[in-house]
């Protein structure tokens, strides 16, 4: 195994990774949004505003294009859903890479 293989497979690895945890980052995002909805916590708590906030701005520049296309479906924002079949097709591009390097 030579080290150019190596170092690209590392980054390939690397890349996975962070579209798994953006997953996980619009899923807790989706699921902070519906506690907030439904009064079940409240935002004017610090750590949940902070919380709220920083997600807020990691995902909304990947969701705001995929909003303006698709409206809200009977009051449900499928934006996120989306968001991730999209991730999930790029992990897939990316392990692909990995095989063909």
């Amino acid at each position: 195994m030579n080290l150019i293989h190596a170092i690209t497979s590392a980054a390939f690895a690397v890349i996975y990774d962070i579209l798994e945890l953006y997953i996980w980052v619009l899923i807790i995002g989706a699921v902070l949004s519906w506690l907030v909805a439904f009064n079940i916590i409240n935002t004017h708590n610090r750590l949940v505003q902070m919380v709220g906030d920083f997600i807020y701005r990691i995902t909304e520049p990947a969701l705001r294009p995929i909003r303006r296309m698709v409206p809200p479906f009977g009051g449900l924002d499928l934006s996120p859903m989306i968001l991730i079949f999209i991730i999930w097709f790029l992990q897939r591009v990316v392990i692909n890479l990995a095989y063909q390097s």
